[in-house]
């Protein structure tokens, strides 16, 4: 994703005989359940005697020790252990201390000035055991996206290693805090939230497409329930269907295809799809019906081969989550045991669906297990948690809760742990994460 008017190269370092070498000793496939691996992070060197420089650096580190944890690969040595080794030389590691507090991987970064008002950091890896240089990547950029260049350092750490790289992804959101629900952006961290839409009206349930560029989201800008996409990164805003009341969009993770609700043919929600080829408009001529009933069918979520969807509907007397293939056969319901089950959304990993169920008025986000057929609980509190939505790794959920009294929008591990809140201002929901 380009900035305008911001300068940021980024030039790699590989030594290439090296790196081929040691990937065959420390590159793994990341699993669910495996052990995290044990990495030392000491403190970053500030080559530079300027305060800038230092605060810099530690920046750095922190924005980078908080990635690294937040992927569940790693797992951080405490700092206290690097008391009990000699200071850090890094042109002369000496590999027998990190070993000695039980240091698997070393991360080594250093900070300098670059040309103007740029810095420069270097990060480097290394594998203790084997006593070897692993990877490097040097950025040099302006010293506001220093945030920008951590998250990136991590993911070219994670592609290293096979985990998820989803330090510079985007999530989109609904927020009053200006005085009407408006589409807005933030990091995956919830740092950098920007409005991105200026309307009389309201916008609701966006959702990102898969390269990034676009979000179909619903929007009341004319006093109806239109079909909208938004460019954010052009300026650009369309409405691409507005008969009847058009909403939920999910685009098909092969970015051909977009399904959608709408009332346009007999008044109550049915699940559509059209394919979005690069055209402004959706034509009525141009949708597919895929649902046919007078239940109320809706959140259609794509399976991540495009082949299925999962949705809501009520055609069994209460909401029930159901999965159909693309075309809108072979229907079956995969939700049992209770009386209310909404928001289905299909993990990227393609064996879960987190969705919503009602036990007793309390609002909670469960997964069911496609393969094992189980389903865990994830939430577990006296308030309302809704809309959940997978990180493109499958190793996290993003959500909306009330629990402190105003609806924001908060981060669990896949497994309900590692509960952070991302927003404060205003109330925020209705959360799609870019891939």
């Amino acid at each position: 994703m380009k900035r305008k008017g911001i300068l940021f190269y980024i030039i790699f370092l590989l030594f290439a005989a090296l790196l081929l070498y040691s990937q065959q000793e420390v590159v793994i496939s990341i699993k669910e359940g495996m052990p995290a691996i044990p990495l030392a992070i000491p403190k970053f060197i500030a080559r530079s005697n300027s305060s800038e420089a230092n605060t810099i650096s530690e920046q750095l580190h922190e924005i980078i020790s908080a990635d690294l944890k937040y992927s569940r690969v790693f797992r951080l040595l405490p700092k206290s252990y690097y008391s009990y080794i000699r200071p850090l030389n890094p042109n002369k590691i000496f590999f027998k201390d990190w070993e000695s507090i039980q240091a698997n991987i070393l991360f080594i970064g250093e900070v300098s000035e670059g040309e103007g008002n740029n810095i420069l950091f270097e990060g480097k890896i290394y594998d203790v055991k084997a006593e070897r240089y692993i990877y490097g990547k040097r950025y040099e950029a302006e010293k506001g996206l220093i945030r920008l260049v951590a998250h990136s350092m991590v993911n070219e750490i994670m592609r290293h290693f096979g985990g998820g790289e989803i330090f510079t992804t985007k999530i989109v959101f609904i927020s009053n805090r200006d005085g009407n629900d408006e589409l807005y952006m933030m990091d995956f961290d919830g740092h950098n939230q920007t409005r991105l839409t200026f309307n009389k009206g309201k916008d609701y349930m966006p959702a990102w497409s898969p390269d990034g560029k676009m979000i179909a989201y619903t929007s009341y800008r004319l006093g109806r329930a239109a079909l909208c996409i938004l460019k954010p990164y052009e300026g650009k805003r369309i409405e691409v269907f507005s008969e009847g009341t058009s909403f939920a969009p999910a685009f098909s993770p092969d970015g051909k295809k977009l399904a959608f609700c709408t009332t346009v043919e007999e008044g109550n929600s049915e699940i559509y799809v059209a394919r979005i080829d690069g055209n402004d408009t959706i034509k009525r001529k141009d949708i597919k019906r895929l649902t046919f009933n007078k239940a109320v069918d809706t959140a259609p979520s794509w399976s991540p081969t495009s082949r299925e969807i999962a949705f809501t509907s009520d055609r069994g007397g209460t909401p029930q989550i159901y999965i159909m293939d693309a075309e809108g056969s072979n229907v079956r319901r995969v939700s049992f045991g209770g009386t209310y089950h909404d928001s289905p959304t299909w993990s990227p990993t393609g064996d879960r669906i987190a969705y919503v169920s009602r036990v007793d008025q309390i609002f909670d986000i469960y997964v069911l297990n496609l393969r094992t057929e189980k389903i865990y609980k994830l939430t577990e509190s006296n308030a309302r948690n809704e809309s959940p939505c997978w990180s493109p790794d499958g190793r996290h959920l993003i959500f909306t809760s009330n629990r402190i009294g105003t609806l924001q929008l908060y981060a669990m591990d896949y497994d309900g742990v590692n509960l952070r809140r991302l927003t404060s201002k205003g109330e925020n929901k209705l959360p799609d994460w870019s891939r």
